[in-house]
């Protein structure tokens, strides 16, 4: 089995917010890899996996850093792939404010997508949305996911139904 989504953070330190999109591609099946490459440490594995993740048969890249955050901005740079941003707020994080505006204020022609702050669930779905543009069984995934969180608000406003107030007015 080969992945189609690689999971690159900065540093362990970011594994916290990143095993969300693994935990979440798990879930969902998608084979995925995950690595710690820094923009910053070691430029020339960067630079090595940027341009191969393609021919290795990576579809979307999640990239997640916090500070500087210069990682998914680099790799954005060298690839075709799309790559998708977790800005983190990490301990020499301003409030985690310069890692949304280092991910998020790209020049013109290298886009990435940048989602909230530690929000790497959300790059994990995007992932999958993705994905599922040029595959039916994964679009099938999708919707399926999508009626599971509407699902939830359904049963939700049940059980607010069920909870007495002296004024709450009745449906």
């Amino acid at each position: 089995m080969n992945p189609l989504v690689s999971i690159i953070m900065g540093s362990t330190s970011d594994l916290t917010v990143m095993k969300q999109a693994a935990e979440f591609l798990n879930e969902m099946k998608i084979p995925f890899e995950i690595n710690a490459l820094s923009a910053h440490r070691v430029p020339e594995e960067v630079v090595a996996f940027s341009k191969n993740a393609a021919l290795r048969g990576i579809k979307v890249i999640i990239a997640g850093a916090g500070g500087a955050a210069h990682l998914p901005g680099v790799i954005a740079a060298m690839t075709p792939l799309p790559v998708i941003g977790v800005p983190i707020k990490s301990s020499n994080s301003i409030d985690g404010w310069d890692s949304i505006l280092s991910i998020l204020q790209m020049p013109s022609g290298i886009p990435v997508a940048t989602v909230a702050l530690d929000g790497a669930k959300n790059a994990a779905i995007l992932a999958l949305q993705i994905l599922a543009t040029g595959d039916p069984q994964r679009m099938d995934q999708m919707v399926k996911f999508k009626a599971e969180l509407a699902g939830k608000i359904v049963k939700a406003n049940e059980e607010l139904n069920k909870t007495e107030y002296e004024f709450k007015v009745k449906k």
